[in-house]
């Protein structure tokens, strides 16, 4: 849940607990139960619409564009500036791959960018990259210290697997590994 969702359900909670606290003044102009009502159903109908526009999102998400998104989440922990040269050269990629990329990942909501300027990760990007970023190195991880496979293969392989496990492997392996220390 987003923390836009967790705020949307907050203020569902507080236009109950004014309908509750309206319900034992009884004063003119006091919430009703249809308009409290009414105001939760909205909220949730927002909600599902944004999940639903979210679902659409991540479906439109390919592999490659996973890797974009992660590279910009990357340099942009190493720099405040990211800019289409610096994706290229990260991901060895021609700078005309860098732009598709960049449209297609900004017209999906997960970056921002000025045509010639910087691209910046939106919220819902940067939770989307830190998503991707924590698969690769969960998976790296478990490659090289159980598997004893060494850095460059693991890194390879991670970058493959990390868009292809489920939600339930992932989380799989995180409690594997903690419980390995």
């Amino acid at each position: 849940m987003s923390p836009i969702d967790i705020a949307v359900l907050i203020v569902a909670v507080l236009i109950m607990a004014i309908f509750i606290r309206s319900m034992f003044k009884k004063k003119k102009g006091a919430v009703t139960a249809a308009g409290a009502v009414r105001a939760v159903l909205i909220i949730i109908a927002v909600i599902a619409k944004r999940k639903r526009k979210m679902e659409k999102k991540n479906k439109n998400m390919t592999s490659s564009l996973e890797d974009y998104l992660e590279a910009v989440f990357v340099l942009s922990q190493k720099s405040r500036s990211v800019r289409m040269t610096d994706i290229a050269e990260f991901l060895k990629v021609s700078k005309p791959s860098v732009n598709r990329a960049v449209n297609t990942l900004t017209q999906n909501g997960f970056l921002e960018h000025i045509t010639y300027g910087d691209i910046m990760l939106t919220p819902e990007g940067e939770s989307y990259a830190a998503n991707v970023l924590h698969r690769h190195k969960l998976i790296k991880r478990f490659l090289m210290d159980t598997l004893k496979v060494d850095e460059e293969n693991a890194e390879n392989d991670a970058c493959k697997m990390e868009h292809v496990m489920s939600p339930v492997t992932i989380e799989k392996l995180y409690e594997y590994l903690e419980r390995q220390g």
